[in-house]
């Protein structure tokens, strides 16, 4: 597969990978590997960063566009994560109450659903 899905797979940010990563082909094989027991540099960018934007809302507790709204366009270290969740900006607070609805949604949805297909069924 492409360097770019692999590390996609792998939870990091593609251009903090190590040169030979980046210019290669990532066997499936490889992938699992470096999963089961990954290498200290995958250790080391899982724990430090730069992480990709998709880890960066995740640790936030915000979605990708709540990123893009707060104006965090690229990759963040985990210090640099630490550092927003202290400051606590007014974007954050926002976006972590718009997805906290979101998430009061879906499981309302879901459980009327799952009593209509009860009900239905």
């Amino acid at each position: 597969m492409k360097p770019a899905t692999a590390a996609k797979k792998l939870g990091v940010y593609l251009e903090a990978t190590p040169d030979d990563f980046r210019e290669g082909v990532v066997s499936r094989a490889e992938l699992n590997a470096l999963q089961a027991d990954p290498p200290q540099w995958l250790r080391d960018l899982r724990r430090d960063g730069p992480h990709p934007r998709p880890v960066v809302a995740a640790k936030l507790g915000v979605s990708i566009a709540g990123l893009a709204r707060g104006g965090v366009t690229e990759a963040l270290t985990t210090e640099q994560i630490e550092a927003l969740k202290e400051e606590r900006p007014e974007w954050l607070e926002r976006e972590r109450a718009t997805q906290a609805e979101v998430r009061k949604e879906t499981v309302r949805i879901k459980k009327r659903n799952a009593e209509r297909a009860q009900r239905d069924g």
